[in-house]
């Protein structure tokens, strides 16, 4: 079994990671950890960094509890949702979890594109979880 998560150093990326961690230690299995970023402009040196700090304390945490895992940051040109399902495709994942954050009444509307696109296109059932207030 492996579980894929979808992880941004946000509230919402933290709640999915807990998650995750949660489930694959429940069912004994392998977590992989996926951080995307479409890089150019929209990623400068100082947050590659930043991401990657917070990439090595993630693979720390997760050695520390003893969860099989793999880490990876894919700055490769393509959105989120895409490098998500692409993944989860790779490894032949049991599901995937995301975060969720409150929206806006507009947003509600259309829930985020990049959630709303794992939701519809994943090829494994989907575990959205809401970050913490």
């Amino acid at each position: 079994m492996t579980i894929v998560v979808g992880y941004v150093p946000k509230p919402e990326g933290r709640a999915a990671l807990r998650r995750a961690v949660e489930e694959a230690r429940l069912r004994h299995t392998r977590l992989v950890v996926i951080n995307s970023n479409r890089g150019g402009k929209e990623l400068d040196d100082e947050d590659a960094l930043l991401y990657e700090r917070e990439l090595k304390d993630i693979r720390d945490e997760l050695d520390g509890e003893g969860v099989e895992h793999e880490v990876r940051q894919l700055v490769r040109g393509m959105e989120p949702a895409e490098d998500l399902i692409a993944v989860a495709e790779e490894v032949g994942a049991d599901f995937i979890v995301i975060g969720l954050r409150r929206r806006s009444p507009v947003g509600k509307l259309i829930l985020g594109s990049n959630a709303q696109r794992v939701l519809l296109d994943a090829p494994c059932p989907v575990l959205a979880v809401k970050a913490e207030e």
